[in-house]
């Protein structure tokens, strides 16, 4: 099935024909008859779209929106209200509500159609940033939310300039956000720009093969990753349904179907602009949740879990290539003094350092990770011996020639680093895939190290896996 469709009507011939259509469309359909039984279901069943009746037994359609968003699990579940009349103060009230959109009967199938797509296509996005939104709070990876909502931007495009120019100049009046208005030319070389709308308003022609083109916008702006995430809003100068289903399919979030009224465009507007700052919020919050998982806070290298993974992957490939590389384990000498005699504080700072010190002497296709305290795991790929030598010993000089510079004191401390030195080779590359290929270099590299400590610290110390 396509999704779920909960029906709220109290005439069953209506709940009948809707169903029909709904369900040789391969939807799975449920009723209601009321807004009491709806809330019901709806909590039960988790639909991806709810298409009521105006009026119901027991309240209207604006109430039923109003009891999904008290319930935390029916809450982003969308609303479309189908009814009889064309009543534009009714059709405002139902968006100030919540309602995502309201169409009059008789709706033509593929206008239909194409909304109930559009609505659906819309909840699974949202449901899936919400997904990985909780996955990160779950592990304490997520920011807090800001309700603090920076003006937004509004870009109408017309090609009828005397029109869109009396248009944008009611908008600005009527709303916070910044508006601009230009050609169905000038978006287009719009978003070749830094500076991007955060939704688009595509007025179109009367004239359906005109209006048919101006709709390939709606493609250039999905297929920018400036502008992919931006809201789309079309509004029809004279009603076409089958222009209108095209450009919901396209990607369009919302259509105005009987030309411009301000009231309702700056509703759905606002609409739009909720729904966007809200996925960029989430975007953001399971983006951050990646970086916890992927690098250290302190000192923006890797970490060990990710460390680990990509060491597993180079030594994957590197036996089907036959190419050998360096892992290094680094260890700062006696780094607990630094922490005794200047604080946390100071060695963290001195942490920070070291990590800009390793990254400075690597090239941008090696990996260097904190995995322990001021240990550090580094790997280096297409190397030799000699040459995985000769890089562990400048690093030892980068960091026993330049003191460092206690931030709390201005004391300049030199600290030095020992470095543990290990080869991949066939043998090991070809052992069989139950052993633990990662962990046995990191081993020898351990082993490496304790040698190098071992020799009074500050060296270098390079052995080569057994088989």
């Amino acid at each position: 099935m396509q999704g779920k469709i909960l029906i709220v009507d109290a005439i069953a011939t209506n709940r009948i024909v809707l169903k029909i259509k709904l369900a040789s469309a391969y939807y799975d359909v449920l009723q209601a008859t009321s807004v009491a039984e709806a809330l019901k279901v709806a909590s039960k069943e988790q639909p991806n779209l709810v298409i009521t009746a105006f009026e119901l037994p027991d309240a209207d359609a604006a109430a039923l929106c109003a009891g999904l968003a008290q319930q935390e699990q029916t809450a982003r579940i969308p609303v479309l209200a189908i009814g009889e009349s064309d009543d534009l103060a009714a059709r405002k009230m139902m968006l100030s509500q919540g309602v995502q959109d309201v169409l009059v009967k008789p709706v033509p199938d593929p206008l239909l159609l194409s909304r109930v797509r559009s609505l659906i296509r819309g909840h699974h996005s949202d449901d899936e940033w919400h997904m990985r939104d909780a996955a990160s709070r779950t592990f304490g990876m997520a920011e807090k939310h800001s309700n603090f909502a920076s003006p937004g931007h509004i870009q109408v495009v017309s090609d009828d300039k005397g029109q869109n120019h009396i248009w944008a100049t009611q908008l600005r009046l009527a709303l916070r956000d910044k508006v601009s208005n230009s050609t169905m030319r000038d978006a287009l070389q719009c978003l070749k720009g830094d500076v991007l709308p955060d939704v688009f308003v595509l007025v179109l022609t009367v004239d359906r093969k005109t209006a048919m083109d101006q709709l390939q916008l709606i493609s250039a702006i999905r297929a920018n990753s400036g502008t992919r995430h931006s809201g789309i809003l079309v509004l029809q100068t004279e009603p076409d349904a089958d222009v209108g289903a095209y450009a919901l399919d396209l990607g369009a979030d919302d259509l105005m179907l009987n030309g411009f009224d301000l009231e309702e465009m700056g509703l759905r507007l606002a609409s739009i602009l909720n729904r966007k700052r809200k996925a960029e919020r989430l975007r953001h919050c399971v983006n951050t949740g990646l970086r916890a998982a992927i690098y250290d806070p302190l000192t923006g290298l890797y970490n060990r879990r990710y460390a680990m993974s990509e060491l597993a992957r180079l030594i994957e490939n590197a036996g089907k290539s036959d190419t050998h590389f360096a892992v290094m384990l680094a260890d700062m000498d006696h780094f607990k003094r630094i922490n005794d005699a200047f604080g946390h504080a100071a060695g963290d700072s001195v942490l920070v350092e070291t990590a800009r010190r390793l990254r400075s002497q690597l090239r941008p296709i090696d990996m260097v990770a904190r995995i322990g305290g001021e240990e550090f795991l580094l790997v280096v790929p297409g190397t030799t011996a000699l040459d995985a030598t000769q890089v562990a010993e400048r690093l030892c000089r980068t960091f026993r020639d330049a003191p460092f510079i206690i931030p709390s004191s201005n004391t300049a401390v030199t600290i030095t680093i020992s470095i543990g030195v290990c080869m991949s080779d066939s043998l090991t590359l070809t052992l069989p895939a139950q052993d633990d290929k990662a962990a046995r270099l990191i081993d020898q590299a351990d082993q490496a190290l304790y040698a190098a400590k071992s020799r009074g610290r500050n060296c270098v110390r390079l052995v080569r896996p057994a088989a």
